[in-house]
């Protein structure tokens, strides 16, 4: 019988680190089927025991233990993943307590130290009463953690010592499971089989037939916006979205937004970082405008290249569709630490799609998250400026300065109770939502400049 690898919060490091050649593989692991665009290991947790604190030097004396529930998995070797996360079953159940993994590198064949996974408890999620919260596939979910290409795992959750106990009689969510996410491979932009279907600008993007990017950044502001219509389109083609066309071709601006918009950034779209389609839902969800923009950060780490960010893209796609449940990508945009610009959940770039990032105030919002995690690391200056970009463009589309106000009303959550109109401002960090560190200090204190840079870029006085 093949020996697995104890593993508990005492063990030293040194011999933590003393891992065997061959690691046993799991016989419980569910494998989501693999497609071209990635797979997914989903590995449920077992009981480790509680920590205990005994008393040293006193013959057949020990503390009591403290009571602090812990579970996880021993090292062992799995198939080949970039991206962790741990989910539960009950999203209403919070994981009061801490998440640790440790990853072995394909690379390089060494394993990491332990990293944290920010335990987020899915304030980056559908409001409470929305059609997507009640689908009966949504989970608990702590925050994803990038760690590159890497073939061996090992995570441990601990609850806090005063965490309360579920209705199941346990500290700890039931359910828990590890998400080993492989983000795969796309095919280049501009083709679904690998073959480029016409001319693209300098920097690699197709923006429509015809159409060079340099094309359409020139023209950007003539752009018409297209009618809302109803609220649920299901034609993929009826959206500006997945398609190589990024912009819509019916409805007019209004003459209030007319004079303030700013040029319209490159933006990579769901294509271009090679969305598999086939895992979100076919219908577009539409709210009534966009008041608003919700910063965040994606808290996946800052461990990655920006020749990444795409795998970075797929692998985010993955967790919250497959390991948490949404309808789609919970953010409307996504923005790398190069500054590049990602369509996130589909429906159009245009659009107020109706996205699953700030609980309690998607609606009339559109949320931008910067792919890193900036609680005490700066975020690039890159970064900072393509928000700026990207706001002033899409904000100006619907009429808001960004240096202004706007009131929400709230859908719920534990900030504000559902139904209060809440004054906020027009670019906003998520913590102004919803009770949470996100978007990271360092970042939240670059708002009110990104304020300043994207009403400037509005061309506002």
């Amino acid at each position: 019988m093949r020996g697995f690898l104890a593993s508990s919060i005492g063990v030293a490091t040194a011999a933590v680190l003393a891992l065997p050649l061959a690691l046993p593989t799991p016989a419980l692991a569910e494998t989501v089927p693999v497609t071209p665009a990635g797979s997914t290991q989903s590995l449920p947790l077992v009981p480790l025991g509680p920590a205990a604190d005994r008393t040293p030097g006193v013959p057949g004396m020990s503390a009591s233990p403290r009571g602090s529930e812990t579970q996880g998995l021993a090292a062992r070797e799995v198939k080949t993943f970039s991206m962790v996360g741990v989910v539960w079953d009950d999203a209403t159940t919070q994981l009061n307590g801490s998440v640790q993994v440790r990853t072995r590198s394909v690379r390089t064949a060494t394993w990491s130290d332990w990293q944290d996974v920010e335990v987020h408890n899915s304030e980056h999620a559908a409001d409470p009463d929305a059609v997507e919260r009640d689908s009966g596939r949504v989970r608990g979910a702590t925050a994803p953690l990038w760690v590159g290409e890497s073939d061996g795992v090992e995570v441990r959750v601990q609850a806090e010592l005063d965490a309360p106990t579920t209705r199941a009689g346990s500290r700890l969510p039931s359910g828990m499971r590890i998400e080993l996410v492989d983000p795969g491979a796309a095919a280049p932009a501009g083709s679904s089989d690998g073959k480029n279907s016409g001319p693209a600008d300098d920097k690699g993007e197709m923006v429509a037939p015809g159409l060079t990017m340099e094309m359409a950044e020139a023209s950007a502001a003539n752009v018409p916006h297209a009618a809302l219509g109803a609220n649920e389109i299901i034609e993929l083609d009826k959206a500006d979205s997945t398609a190589d066309a990024v912009f819509a071709s019916e409805g007019e601006l209004t003459a209030a937004a007319a004079p303030y918009i700013g040029p319209r950034p490159r933006i990579v779209t769901r294509k271009g970082w090679g969305a598999d389609e086939s895992l979100r839902e076919k219908a577009f969800a539409y709210t009534n405008t966009v008041k608003a923009a919700f910063v965040h950060h994606s808290a996946s780490g800052n461990n990655y290249a920006c020749k990444d960010a795409p795998a970075v893209l797929r692998s985010l796609y993955r967790y919250h569709v497959v390991s948490s449940g949404w309808r789609d990508f919970g953010y409307n945009f996504a923005v790398d630490k190069c500054g590049t610009v990602y369509e996130g959940r589909a429906g159009g770039v245009s659009k107020p799609v109706l996205g699953a990032h700030t609980m309690g105030f998607n609606t009339d919002s559109m949320g931008v998250a910067v792919l890193g995690t900036f609680t005490n690391s700066a975020p690039p200056a890159a970064a900072v400026d393509a928000v700026a970009r990207l706001t002033a463009w899409k904000l100006g589309l619907f009429g808001r300065d960004p240096r202004a106000k706007a009131t929400l009303k709230s859908g719920g959550g534990n900030r504000y109770p559902k139904g209060r109109n809440v004054s906020m401002n027009v670019i906003s960090g998520h913590r102004d939502g919803f009770a949470t560190e996100c978007p990271g200090k360092q970042l939240y204190g670059k708002l009110p400049t990104t304020r300043t840079s994207s009403a400037k870029l509005q061309g506002r006085p």
